[in-house]
């Protein structure tokens, strides 16, 4: 297990990031999406809810340049699933998952994004809370060494969660031209107990120019009732 606080103190740059895990009591499934940028259209994005999700909006409609890539919903629920990706492949899952297909076969149609020379990984997660049990997968999708012409698909899953643990799955292992893509599996890290010290410790952890938004949720595991907190650097 690592600090995802000194994780990410030591990383400028790690692009979007997705954490999921398990609060130490057992009681509460853990979800948290953030998003950075450098470019002014990456930076000019707030979250805002949506329906029982989020999506992403411009701050200032104005200087909205190519919404193609930034604009999305990050956080969808369908049912007892709740959906956490970096991009519009979170519409794919859930259309898949409501024709019975998992996370995996929901994803062969898609790759990673478009943008060379990064070819940014598609990152995704699936927390699944039913009857008083919780599990969670997470799934990269990335160019092979930046080769845009192979795809590599990893999905992780982890049934019975530990308690107290997350797993922390990102874009870039840091800053860079081309952006060096995320390798190995995603990455145990502590889960804090409560939702206010979560979003705070992130936050605060995150590079204060290249932040941007911030999203986290506790979700009962007993009851299905969840609590969120959004966190914009514009208000």
């Amino acid at each position: 297990m690592i600090s995802l606080e000194q994780e990410l103190k030591s990383n400028a740059y790690p692009g979007r990031g997705i954490v999921i895990g398990e609060t130490p009591d057992g009681r509460k499934a853990v979800a948290a999406y953030f998003i950075m940028g450098r470019s002014q259209n990456s930076r000019n994005r707030i979250f805002v809810p949506d329906g029982e999700g989020i999506r992403t909006q411009a701050f200032d409609p104005s200087k909205l340049e190519d919404p193609s890539l930034i604009i999305y919903a990050p956080v969808r629920v369908l049912g007892n699933r709740t959906v956490v990706t970096n991009g519009d492949q979170t519409d794919t899952i859930c259309e898949g998952m409501s024709r019975q297909l998992t996370l995996e076969q929901s994803l062969r149609s898609r790759e990673f994004e478009p943008d060379a020379p990064n070819y940014t990984p598609r990152i995704s997660g699936v927390l699944h809370v039913e009857g008083g049990r919780y599990d969670y997968e997470m799934s990269i999708l990335k160019s092979d060494q930046g080769d845009p012409a192979s795809c590599l698909r990893f999905t992780f899953s982890y049934g019975n969660p530990r308690k107290g643990e997350g797993h922390f799955l990102h874009t870039y292992l840091g800053d860079g031209d081309p952006l060096p893509s995320f390798s190995g599996e995603p990455k145990t890290v502590e889960i804090p107990g409560e939702i206010e010290a979560f979003a705070g410790m992130l936050w605060d952890s995150l590079n204060e120019e290249n932040k941007v938004s911030l999203f986290v949720r506790y979700i009962d595991i007993a009851t299905g009732e969840y609590e969120t907190r959004i966190v914009n650097k514009h208000q």
